[in-house]
């Protein structure tokens, strides 16, 4: 019986779905898949059903967004460990079995982040696992450097939900992804409570997968990516952090915001930039946004303390970065 059940969220794939289930199916371990369809019109939906016909299918009439669409997955997986998969993917035959022995090394872990590579430049590394860092920024790791970068296992910050295999149980622990996120960031909000609660975050370069990229938001930068990312990035920091800690970072925040600002009003989306942080502080101050605050424990202070010394240190490696 399968050990892995990989949730594919789907909107609008058909230039890769096919290809994405067709190099699953081909690997040297078959896991189950689900299949969450967010009301796509363009025939993916049609297409998996006709040549794929194991995938289980969840559909929306609407589109819901990354978040309800992959919890809907996870909650009706049934096996001991779930992977969450971009439909725009093709993953290398061993993937699943080098995701699943690392969390058999780690008892601790509640994820593994697979090393993705640029479907279209793959001599170019896509992230090796994400950080987040003291100026308010998630970023991926190794982004855009060679692909032969990175070859060890890491222990990371959060692992990028595009390619990333999570020991299930622990979402009924520390929750689900935060469906007020709708999309961008989630996986590094999920993260980010893991280690508050303890859990480790890993990544495995063994397993590979080659990603295109902004496959349902259509680019890099547009005014949708935009004002998601501004908003959930308020809320991500209201969420995890206790009051103190954003006391410490706030110098560190504010300098964060205001480059990104700065960069986004030179690209004509300093509005959007505003409007959307405007809305990631009302959301904070929502029933729904109060409720999912991580309540602060004492018994999880050393995780904290080990955080903090994160975040100061991945500002750090961003601005060397540059």
């Amino acid at each position: 019986m399968a050990r892995t059940t990989v949730v594919i969220p789907n909107y609008q794939g058909i230039k890769y779905i096919e290809d994405c289930l067709s190099y699953l199916y081909q690997g040297t371990v078959i896991p189950d898949v689900i299949l969450v369809d967010n009301n796509s019109g363009d025939g993916s939906l049609p297409l998996v059903k006709e040549k794929f016909p194991k995938v289980q299918v969840i559909e929306f009439t609407t589109n819901t967004g990354f978040c309800k669409a992959v919890n809907e997955g996870i909650r009706a997986a049934e096996t001991e460990f779930v992977l969450l998969l971009n439909n725009d993917t093709v993953v290398h035959q061993d993937m699943v079995k080098e995701l699943e022995a690392s969390l058999d090394r780690y008892p601790k872990a509640f994820s593994c982040g697979a090393k993705m590579i640029c479907l279209h430049e793959k001599n170019k590394l896509d992230g090796a696992g994400d950080f987040y860092c003291a100026l308010g920024w998630g970023f991926a790791r190794g982004k855009g450097k060679p692909a032969e970068a990175f070859d060890r296992p890491a222990r990371i910050f959060s692992a990028c939900a595009g390619a990333a295999i999570y020991r299930r149980e622990v979402f009924e622990k520390i929750g689900y992804f935060d469906e007020n996120h709708y999309a961008y960031l989630e996986d590094i909000d999920i993260g980010y409570r893991a280690n508050i609660y303890g859990y480790h975050n890993r990544y495995q370069p063994q397993a590979k997968v080659f990603h295109a990229g902004s496959a349902a938001s259509g680019s890099k930068y547009n005014t949708f990516k935009v004002k998601q990312s501004a908003r959930n990035n308020v809320y991500l920091i209201y969420k995890n952090m206790p009051f103190l800690q954003i006391l410490v970072n706030l110098p560190f925040l504010a300098a964060g915001f205001l480059i990104k600002y700065l960069f986004f009003l030179k690209k004509g989306m300093g509005g959007d930039y505003c409007r959307a942080f405007k809305e990631g502080f009302a959301l904070c101050k929502t029933s729904q946004g109060k409720k999912n605050k991580v309540k602060f424990s004492p018994k999880n202070l050393k995780n904290y303390f080990w955080i903090q010394i994160q975040l100061w240190f991945n500002m750090v490696r961003r601005i060397c970065d540059f």
